[in-house]
């Protein structure tokens, strides 16, 4: 496709003369001879390029009709060429410190001008590249859903508190649905670069053949299909936090790739000879056994001593139950909020039939249930009865043995789970074992359960 430049000068005979040149060099051309005519038609026709007089019929020299429409024109952002017949090294320092991307002297030196223009094609199709890819692969940090009220998770973040505020490299492991990205969200929100953007990639999903344009970049004819010049994930992470989520999934053969620029920093976009250098602070995950991989061959030991400086393991779900509630009540607001439906509560019927659930899929998995609950809630309150879940997926279990058939032993568990998720307050742990509270005392006392409140 090709590009629109916006000639903006108040000469026809300039207009005519760089209008002929340019269309026999492919480009669509558009004038504009006046400065109300450059903001219009810039705003309307968003140009790839604007040629911009430094002077308009206000005044011939001072060049101040020229740095006012850099100003109007900023937001647009659309890069500028400054014309001027003055030569004016000031009035050019101004323009480029308003905003302005070149400045060419009139009359022009055509190889000069039409080098500078391909310069500022290729700029604005790079930084439009840069947006869709960070747009595609930075996840929103407003939806963070986070609860550290469990036992497990206050260390978990007690620990994140403490390692954030480093750079140092960070391995997370866990099972599918734990909420590793969100983790490695976390810690990038409590870190130094906090203010520039997450990068995150799955290393899974990336084909073999474009690892390395993938990661680091490629410029335009590097291979058969480079039509256009790319920009690596390394590079986007430049001053900020790169996430390797499924790190475990990495083919050996690819592994000394990335090996080399954890190693060092130091990478080359593809079609390149010049060595860049990143200094990305890299976060990754797996639900694999990376020591057990090391151990079969599949996965380099030097590679995982680079990317496990810190260790988190983040618990399963079924291991973190006071955190279901919290986590429960985000995902409703998100998704009421999502569906544009009135804000609904959890019942205590339903909160009690979220906690005894095994969560095979963690917190993925409670997050569909509790979507599929706000859909179906047509009042205020989700009952247990719109607490949909497919028990197929939950582990299996051993067979039953004379011990686990037990109802004491059974109803002295399930008592204490209870009072455990209720921090101690009966009333609350009776409302969740469905019971009253004076016969939760009963029980308290025949089992001889200590509690506090």
């Amino acid at each position: 496709m090709s590009q629109t430049l916006l000639i903006c000068d108040d000469d026809a005979d300039i207009r005519l003369a760089l209008s002929l040149m340019l269309a026999d060099q492919g480009y669509n051309i558009i004038e504009a001879d006046s400065p109300k005519a450059v903001v219009t038609s810039a705003q309307r026709n968003q140009p790839d390029v604007i040629l911009l007089d430094m002077n308009f019929s206000r005044d011939t020299t001072s060049g101040q009709e020229g740095l006012w429409l850099i100003e109007q024109l900023k937001p647009l952002s659309i890069p500028i060429i400054l014309m001027t017949a003055w030569g004016s090294i000031e009035l050019a320092v101004k323009g480029l410190n308003l905003g302005a991307n070149d400045f060419i002297e009139k009359p022009w030196n055509k190889d000069r001008l039409l080098k500078s223009i391909q310069q500022q094609v290729k700029l604005k199709q790079l930084t439009s590249e840069n947006k869709t890819l960070k747009q595609l692969l930075i996840p929103s940090t407003s939806s963070l859903t986070w609860s550290a009220l469990s036992p497990s998770m206050k260390k978990v973040d007690e620990l994140i508190r403490q390692i954030a505020p480093t750079d140092a490299n960070l391995l997370i492991l866990g099972e599918n649905g734990t909420g590793k990205s969100l983790l490695a969200q976390r810690v990038h929100q409590l870190s130094a670069r906090a203010e520039q953007p997450l990068v995150q990639v799955n290393m899974a999903a990336i084909p073999h053949n474009l690892f390395e344009s993938e990661l680091f970049g490629h410029q335009k004819g590097a291979f058969t299909d480079a039509k256009s010049a790319r920009i690596g994930r390394f590079q986007l992470s430049e001053n900020s936090t790169l996430f390797l989520d499924e790190i475990g999934t990495l083919p050996l053969a690819l592994q000394p790739k990335l090996l080399r620029v954890l190693e060092t920093g130091q990478y080359e976009i593809v079609g390149s000879s010049t060595t860049q250098q990143s200094n990305a602070r890299i976060i990754s995950a797996t639900n694999a056994d990376l020591s057990s991989l090391v151990t079969g061959g599949e996965f380099r030991q030097d590679l995982l001593y680079r990317l496990n400086t810190f260790v988190i393991k983040l618990p399963p779900l079924r291991e973190r139950q006071q955190d279901i509630k919290p986590l429960t009540q985000v995902f409703i607001k998100q998704l009421c909020d999502k569906y544009n439906k009135p804000l609904c509560v959890l019942s205590t019927s339903a909160l009690a039939k979220l906690i005894t659930h095994q969560w095979p899929g963690n917190i993925r998995e409670l997050q569909h249930v509790i979507e599929r609950a706000v859909l179906l809630c047509n009042k205020q309150e989700i009952d247990d009865s719109l607490i949909l879940i497919d028990h197929t997926e939950q582990p299996p279990t051993a067979l039953l043995t004379d011990s686990d058939l037990h109802l004491e032993q059974h109803e002295k568990r399930l008592i204490n789970r209870a009072i455990e998720i209720s921090n101690g307050h009966i009333t609350d742990a009776a409302k969740l074992l469905g019971i009253s509270r004076n016969s939760l005392y009963r029980r308290l006392e025949k089992h001889e359960i200590n509690h506090d409140t």
